[in-house]
């Protein structure tokens, strides 16, 4: 969803004129990122597709009520996907993130079986570690390392302050450290970057 805000402004102008097309336009802009962040929050393909579209039908009724003065077009279709995933996984559904953060990790030293085990037992490491934050903390983690948005796109789409935001990737950062001390904590930082280590 990198469409400049003049080119998604018209884009939206289109469909409150009625134009299908516009629709469409819009969808095919919108729909690989929200996917994305639906998949990253669920890790079930038919759940985020299912979710996806409910927030798209919910977003597609609702156009007339966006207002750009108040968030963008982004930040206010993110908010509406993060509500839906989390009516899903409220009635009980599985999730975790660790897919979405692809992991990434630096090619082992050698092609020796012993590096090739030490780096799949540090991926397996890293997702028990992101599945046992709690949702909030996922949430932080998935919007910010999988998502790239700003601490103050993350507080819009969460609804908090951006201290808030802030504090909770700092203390998801802090758990997933905790959890994969001693050897896993350097990967972490790898994987993270190092912003919140200090």
């Amino acid at each position: 969803m990198n469409q400049q805000p003049d080119e998604m402004a018209a884009v939206i102008r289109q469909c409150l004129a009625g134009d299908q097309s516009g629709y469409e336009a819009l969808y095919e802009l919108c729909a690989p990122s929200i996917y994305r962040l639906c998949y990253g929050l669920l890790m079930n393909r038919q759940d985020a597709e299912d979710v996806m579209q409910e927030a798209f039908v919910y977003g597609f009724k609702n156009l007339h009520r966006y207002d750009a003065s108040r968030a963008s077009f982004k930040t206010w279709l993110y908010t509406i996907a993060l509500s839906r995933c989390r009516n899903l996984y409220r009635r009980g559904r599985w999730w975790n993130i660790a897919g979405l953060l692809s992991l990434d990790l630096p090619a082992p030293h050698s092609d020796a079986p012993e590096a090739r085990l030490a780096d799949h037992d540090a991926k397996a490491a890293i997702e028990i570690a992101l599945t046992a934050l709690s949702p909030r903390l996922r949430e932080a983690v998935v919007l910010r390392y999988g998502h790239n948005l700003t601490f103050r796109e993350m507080a819009d789409v969460i609804g908090c302050p951006q201290k808030t935001a802030e504090s909770r990737v700092r203390l998801a950062h802090e758990q997933l450290r905790n959890v994969l001390q001693p050897s896993g904590a350097s990967l972490l930082d790898a994987l993270l970057g190092v912003e919140l280590s200090s």
